[in-house]
């Protein structure tokens, strides 16, 4: 399978755990939207989502939802290291650590709502709790925590991530620069018309 950059290649076993008979990345991509679409509506009447979003099941509900009709491990941690993310055994202690943080940041006001659903976003982009799907599961749990806050959504770069291109080349290069700890491009990226 092809894999544009930044993208979490699948071992072996994980994708022979897609569920539909898909033959070519088009017709993938193309299933998965109309599968994270429906977990989008889902995710927005979730009351579960809006009361306790921020925590290990409301994550792993969120990605199985987004997910559930394409990969039988939607919703599962992975097993395998990857080219980005912590080790599989560090993922539940990191993911506990983030919700207590963002829970900490809200409750407390410390951050700006926006600032607090980037660097949410990031911190589950590293963390990379899942075999696929990473990426698009932060964004949808940033936007949902401006959602429930009846804040404006991110632009996330005002194109497609999905596809290469200018745009997915500044939103990773953006991730990098928040790796090192400087945060501006991707604020300037997830919130630029």
């Amino acid at each position: 399978m092809h894999y544009l950059e930044g993208q979490t290649p699948l071992d072996p076993d994980e994708e022979n755990d897609l569920i539909p008979r898909l033959t070519t990345r088009d017709e993938l991509n193309a299933f998965e939207q109309r599968n994270i679409a429906s977990g989008l509506l889902w995710a927005r009447r979730s009351r579960l989502l809006r009361t306790d979003l921020l925590n290990i099941n409301s994550l792993t509900k969120l990605h199985a939802r987004m997910f559930d009709q394409t990969w039988r491990w939607a919703g599962t941690f992975r097993q395998t290291g990857k080219n980005i993310g912590v080790e599989p055994h560090q993922i539940r202690s990191q993911l506990v650590q983030l919700c207590a943080d963002g829970r900490y940041w809200l409750e407390n006001e410390v951050l700006p709502l926006y600032v607090c659903a980037v660097r949410l976003h990031h911190r589950l982009v590293v963390i990379h709790p899942f075999p696929n799907g990473n990426g698009r599961h932060a964004r949808m749990v940033a936007d949902l925590l401006l959602y429930f806050h009846k804040q404006e959504a991110l632009t996330w770069g005002g194109a497609s991530l999905d596809v290469e291109g200018e745009t997915r080349q500044q939103y990773l290069a953006a991730l990098r620069e928040a790796d090192r700890g400087r945060f501006k491009s991707l604020l300037e990226f997830a919130t630029r018309r």
